[in-house]
């Protein structure tokens, strides 16, 4: 699909080239001074950090209905030139009532070829996403280094600019278990909270989402996917969370989209402390309607809509979306649309 600005993007290879460069070469520069005094459960972490207070503002973009889209649908380093998803789509997400993009904008591998994912495919997204009234949220998935990598690549996402267009929000993909840490929980609990309070501190009081594992599974289904998660050291550090409550690789009762979905936002309330906490539910993965294809996981059913945009009107959820837009078909797109006109949801 070709992109719809094309005005734009001239703009930005023309005029846009050394302000992007010099973004993208010091937004991964910030100061990691630690200033406060650590309140953490964790002894290992180190002293002059605290738990921030908890933080209220700037929380709109994760109202209402949102579209993920992650590098393997947009990263050329990962389609091999064959993107699911273009620049160009974000008109069709604003015209079936998405108000936000969830945009994987840093990864950790082999592939990756910078401190954020294609700077050119981000700048078009960012810049379109805008043009078409919608806020993008930049997403990381922290593979728990030993260095400062991790940390860096959220600061590249949270300082990235072109042309006067930044990141509406940032948020926390907090589930890698594999790798060095595989067999090392506690190890893993003391670098995710170490890094929440680093980045809760470079970033001050900008808005923060944490994207998190559905408790039903780390407390019921699998204990061992993260044993003694530490969600009372990082309660303060978020500000909006949103648990991946994917049904559709459930059985039984779990596979109830009304259940899953609304148990998991109870019990995330409750292992937070917090029956306030703020919630958008992610949900599918994807969702059957008669034109999807080739979709390598088990994907939720059309009807399966109703009962997910109830769980989340019934929890007092501010938003939700289902993960991700290319594999939900335009018959479950135009189906959400309506439902969260219905319900008001955002």
């Amino acid at each position: 699909m070709e992109t719809r600005h094309p005005g734009a993007l001239a703009a930005l290879v023309v005029v846009g080239l050394a302000t992007l460069v010099t973004a993208i070469a010091t937004s991964g520069s910030g100061d990691l001074s630690m200033t406060r005094v650590s309140a953490d459960p964790l002894s290992e972490v180190p002293p002059g950090l605290v738990v921030a207070e908890r933080h209220t503002g700037g929380i709109g973009p994760y109202y209402g209905l949102g579209a993920w889209v992650d590098s393997y649908d947009a990263d050329p380093a990962y389609t091999s030139g064959r993107p699911t998803v273009q620049p160009g789509d974000t008109a069709e997400m604003a015209a079936v009532g998405v108000q936000t993009l969830f945009m994987q904008a840093a990864r950790s591998d082999d592939r990756a070829t910078g401190p954020t994912t294609d700077p050119w495919v981000l700048a078009e997204f960012l810049m379109n996403a805008h043009a078409d009234g919608l806020d993008v949220v930049g997403w990381y998935l922290p593979k728990w280094s030993s260095d400062e990598e991790d940390l860096e690549r959220l600061l590249a996402i949270h300082g990235f600019e072109v042309l006067g267009h930044r990141f509406d929000g940032l948020a926390v993909d907090i589930e890698w278990n594999r790798g060095e840490l595989e067999d090392d929980a506690r190890e893993r609990s003391r670098r995710l909270l170490l890094l929440s309070l680093q980045l809760r501190d470079s970033i001050g009081e900008a808005t923060l989402g944490g994207i998190v594992m559905p408790p039903i599974v780390t407390d019921q289904i699998n204990p061992d996917f993260w044993p003694d998660f530490p969600w009372a050291g990082i309660a303060g550090l978020y500000d909006v969370w949103l648990p991946m409550n994917y049904w559709s690789f459930r059985t039984e009762e779990h596979a109830d989209p009304l259940y899953y979905s609304g148990e998991n936002i109870r019990l995330l309330r409750q292992n937070l402390r917090h029956d306030g906490a703020v919630v958008h539910g992610i949900g599918g993965v994807g969702a059957e309607s008669g034109d999807v294809y080739g979709a390598d996981e088990p994907l939720a059913e059309l009807d399966d809509m109703t009962l997910f945009v109830q769980s989340l009107s019934d929890t007092g959820a501010i938003g939700g979306s289902i993960y991700d837009w290319a594999t939900t078909g335009d018959a479950a797109r135009e189906r959400l649309a309506g439902l969260f006109a219905e319900q008001r949801i955002g």
